[in-house]
């Protein structure tokens, strides 16, 4: 509780991050104090640094501490190819298991209306923009094989179309419900190079 002691808060504090419960909490903040402060002041500085300076890309939507990020930045990048994805993490996932020389766009989500996320909250009108005035040749979805998932890569599909862009969905390698920073190098490098053209409806 944050009424307790600074100890009680360090340890409540931590548990804003995913997977940490009360005892991984208490653990993380026993083990800096006992063991490890330099490592604590180090991460506090790099938290402190990462909270004010990372934002996202101007163009892409990634996590950067530039205007604009190093993949939209690198000309070697083939413009022709942008991959849609849901997160940074599925950017990190494709580059790590892939040779994907293109571009992307992220979402920082995926349509939900029950949760009050549509199309502004994902930046749709940026991608239309995007594709009116530099349509790449080819737009890979890799949206997560969630109901939502499939909802957002359909919602993608018809706006490619509507700008006359070749469409190519992520092959579904990945299980079904699953999500792209969970599953093996592998399985992402054989969905991403199967990737299949998706047939005008």
């Amino acid at each position: 509780m944050n009424s307790g002691t600074l100890l009680d808060q360090f340890i409540e504090a931590l548990r804003c991050l995913p997977g940490v419960g009360p005892k991984s909490a208490q653990r993380m903040a026993l083990h800096l104090l006992e063991r490890d402060r330099d490592g604590g002041r180090h991460l506090s500085a790099l938290l402190d640094a990462a909270m004010e300076r990372i934002g996202r890309c101007t163009v892409c939507r990634n996590l950067t501490e530039e205007e604009i990020c190093a993949i939209c930045a690198n000309d070697q990048r083939d413009a022709g190819l942008l991959c849609i994805v849901e997160s940074p993490s599925d950017v990190i996932a494709i580059e790590h298991a892939t040779g994907y020389q293109g571009r992307y766009f992220v979402l920082m989500g995926r349509l939900s209306p029950l949760d009050g996320i549509g199309p502004a909250e994902l930046g749709l009108e940026d991608l239309a923009s995007r594709l009116g005035q530099q349509p790449p040749r080819e737009m890979i979805i890799a949206t997560n094989p969630t109901v939502e998932g499939e909802a957002t890569a359909y919602y993608l599909q018809r706006m490619a179309q509507q700008h006359d862009v070749a469409v190519s969905r992520i092959a579904h390698g990945v299980p079904l419900g699953g999500e792209l920073e969970f599953t093996d190098q592998s399985t992402i490098a054989h969905a991403f190079s199967s990737r299949l053209v998706v047939e005008d409806s």
